[in-house]
C-alpha cells in the first residue's frame, strides 16, 4: 500500500459526479466526487479547483448540478479529467447531451442515474479548492441505470446489496 499522504484521497470510496455549472450562454461540466452531509435539509458537498471554468460559473451563479454518473457514463467521466473548459468546449468534444433543468442554470447530463440541483448556502477555500455547500432545490432519477463509485483509482457499478 502507498505510504504517502498525498494518496490517502484513494482510500476512501466515492461517488462520482459530473458536475455541471452554468449562466446561460456558458457552460461546463467536470468529473468530481460528492458527499452526502444532511438529509433534513438536503445538503450536499463537492469542492472544485479555483482555476477551473466550473469555479468560476459556480461562483457566478451560486448554483451547480450533480449529476450521479451511471455505469454507461464511465469513458465520459475518464474523458472529462482530460481537458479543461477554459481551452475546449467538452459538450461539443465528448458530444454530451444536455437537458434544461427545472431550477437551476447549470444543464442536466443526458444518461446519468440522477441529476441534483443545489444552490450554494456556503462556500470556503481549501488550498487550491473551493469547498461548496449545496442545498437540494430539485432532483431526477432514472432507477433503470447503476450508479458509479471509484475506489483505488477504479470506477465500479452499485448495484448489489451486500447483507
Amino acid at each position: 500500500m502507498k505510504t504517502k499522504l498525498t494518496n490517502a484521497s484513494y482510500l476512501l470510496p466515492s461517488s462520482v459526479v459530473l458536475l455541471s455549472a452554468g449562466n446561460g450562454t456558458k457552460m461546463d461540466v467536470m468529473t468530481a466526487a460528492a458527499m452526502f452531509v444532511s438529509e433534513n435539509p438536503p445538503l450536499f458537498v463537492v469542492s472544485v479547483d479555483k482555476h477551473h471554468l466550473t469555479h468560476a460559473l459556480i461562483e457566478e451563479t451560486g448554483q451547480f448540478v450533480l449529476n450521479v454518473a451511471s455505469t454507461e457514463q464511465v469513458k465520459l467521466a475518464r474523458d472529462l479529467g482530460s481537458a479543461h473548459g477554459e481551452k475546449v468546449d467538452k459538450f461539443e468534444k465528448f458530444a454530451i447531451q444536455t437537458e434544461k433543468a427545472a431550477m437551476a442554470r447549470a444543464p442536466l447530463i443526458k444518461g446519468s442515474y440522477a441529476s441534483v440541483e443545489c444552490a450554494v448556502i456556503t462556500s470556503f477555500p481549501a488550498g487550491n479548492y473551493t469547498v461548496y455547500l449545496g442545498n437540494v432545490m430539485e432532483f431526477t432519477v432514472n432507477e433503470v441505470l447503476t450508479p458509479l463509485a471509484w475506489h483505488l483509482s477504479r470506477y465500479y457499478g452499485i448495484k448489489d446489496e451486500v447483507k
